[in-house]
């Protein structure tokens, strides 16, 4: 049934000329916004949704993958021609991509990403075929007490990859949950945490937040970091690779792409993860390590590779779990909730047209993304050229624009703004701010459940134990916070007694 679907899908898509230059724009937009410092994919997403308001949920959700897609790969141009990583992912790209470009070889490292970039994404698509319905057709046994663990699960493994203390990153992501509980109770109607405030009754729009957090917020942080930016740019040079150069480091791509995909399907875990784990395996597996970081090609295959396809591993458990795998899915699932759409194992069973309509959008993206890629390599300079000052005035106004857009209410303006102050204050003072979107987003998923399996119970807590997949789930959360106390204590009691006895603490040793 899905297979068929999704040949239909592709068949409407291959034959519809407006949809074709609709995936053909979405990827324009996503290598240039990619490629400019400081514009994650993220951000692009966050002030780029609100376009899609007007759009239907499918050809909505075309556009938006459209621009993920390509600013993966776009984010590798700077950073491979100015050692400036225009995503967070590409930072790995840079260490072998920028001495080439350094060396002349700029085209080379290019078509070298880009290809990559391709097989990745085809690699992680494949896998997400093949795994999401099997994973969503497992979580249709799901109830009540099994989805309150898989929100909490998704909030305790943000925090626990999260930057910094795991305990911090938590906090963070329960102030979240508790944002999501502004406004009426669902279930006794009365008011939560709305301060007398009638713009607080409804809750808090998720769109207004993450648009400030992830637009806003970052445009912030961009403008305190101005003339970092180095002023050369390397010429291009030759663009095209013997066919040979590229098949020879098919290993390299596909063990990338593996570990992209199923780093990227952890939910919280992310590219950067998935991308930094590629490079160091690849490097330990290389005949040659000591020429990585000074211009060699597989230390720019493999995490180029990863990165794109963390891409359908990230998307396993938003659509099959109904849990965000990434910041980049969670502004998905809150543009798909504005459509009407609630990701999950039921969207299978009730719409597995919108479900191919995913999968389509991601090849169609990727084809277009190498397609414009190759033919915009030798522009790519131009886009570097480009004065981050004024993008980041054009971003303001569709911050802006983009919030108002929601409801035509300047309140979800106020709201965007103030959560654009507090993603930058967060990220001054070293505080994460995705656990406060994850919280906000999960929060509301957790309590209802969470107070459904409770009335199931007559108020009983031990529901959650006795079913084996919640108790499963919550007790890998509990291991997750305790971890640094674990290895904190550990290190306290043996670290001395090892150095007592001769032996050597190395220097990443916990609480070193």
């Amino acid at each position: 049934m899905l297979l068929e679907s999704f040949f239909t899908v592709l068949a409407d898509f291959a034959t519809s000329p407006a949809m074709l230059g609709l995936v053909g724009l979405g990827a324009i937009l996503g290598l240039v916004l990619g490629a400019i410092p400081g514009i994650s994919s993220t951000m692009a997403l966050a002030i780029l949704m609100p376009v899609t308001f007007t759009m239907e949920p499918g050809v909505a959700i075309l556009f938006l993958i459209s621009v993920f897609m390509s600013s993966v790969y776009g984010g590798s141009i700077s950073a491979i021609l100015m050692k400036l990583p225009g995503t967070p992912a590409s930072i790995f790209t840079q260490i072998d991509g920028y001495p080439m470009a350094q060396s002349g070889r700029a085209g080379h490292a290019l078509n070298y990403a880009l290809v990559a970039s391709t097989v990745g994404g085809m690699v992680g698509l494949a896998l997400l075929v093949v795994l999401a319905p099997v994973l969503a057709d497992f979580a249709t046994n799901f109830r009540s007490p099994e989805f309150a663990a898989v929100a909490l699960f998704g909030i305790v493994m943000l925090s626990f990859a999260s930057n910094g203390s795991t305990l911090v990153a938590s906090v963070v992501g329960f102030v979240g949950v508790l944002l999501g509980m502004v406004g009426f109770d669902a279930l006794t109607d009365a008011q939560r945490m709305t301060m007398n405030q009638p713009m607080l009754q409804s809750g808090l729009n998720l769109i207004p937040v993450i648009i400030g957090l992830f637009g806003l917020g970052e445009l912030l942080q961009n403008l305190v970091r101005f003339g970092d930016s180095p002023t050369t740019r390397p010429a291009i040079g030759k663009v095209m690779l013997p066919l040979s150069e590229l098949t020879r480091r098919w290993k390299v791509m596909l063990r990338g792409s593996v570990i992209g995909t199923f780093i990227g399907a952890i939910p919280a875990a992310g590219s950067a993860v998935a991308v930094s784990i590629a490079y160091a395996q690849e490097r330990r597996l290389s005949k040659e390590p000591e020429k990585f970081g000074s211009g060699h090609p597989d230390g720019l295959v493999a995490p180029e590779a990863a990165n794109s396809a963390s891409v359908g591993g990230s998307l396993i458990p938003l659509i099959a779990l109904g849990v965000p795998g990434d910041t980049i899915t969670a502004v998905l699932m809150g543009a798909l909730m504005v459509h009407g759409l609630t990701p999950g194992p039921l969207l299978f069973a009730n719409d597995p047209t919108f479900v191919s309509w995913i999968y389509v959008s991601v090849l169609l993206a990727l084809v277009a993304t190498l397609v414009l890629g190759l033919g915009m390599i030798r522009a790519a300079v131009l886009v570097t050229r480009i004065p981050p000052q004024l993008m980041y005035v054009f971003i303001a106004v569709f911050c802006v624009i983009g919030a108002f857009a929601i409801r035509n209410d300047m309140n979800d303006v106020y709201v965007m703004i103030a959560f654009g102050v507090v993603g930058f204050v967060f990220s001054r003072i070293g505080l994460p701010v995705t656990p406060l979107a994850f919280g906000l987003i999960l929060g509301p998923i957790l309590e209802e459940n969470l107070r459904r399996s409770l009335m199931i119970s007559q108020g009983s807590w031990k529901i959650f134990i006795d079913r084996p997949i919640s108790a499963t789930l919550l007790a890998i959360c509990v291991l997750l916070v305790a971890l640094p106390l674990i290895t904190a204590l550990l290190h306290r009691l043996y670290g001395p007694l090892a150095c007592k006895r001769g032996g050597k603490v190395p220097s990443n040793y916990p609480g070193e």
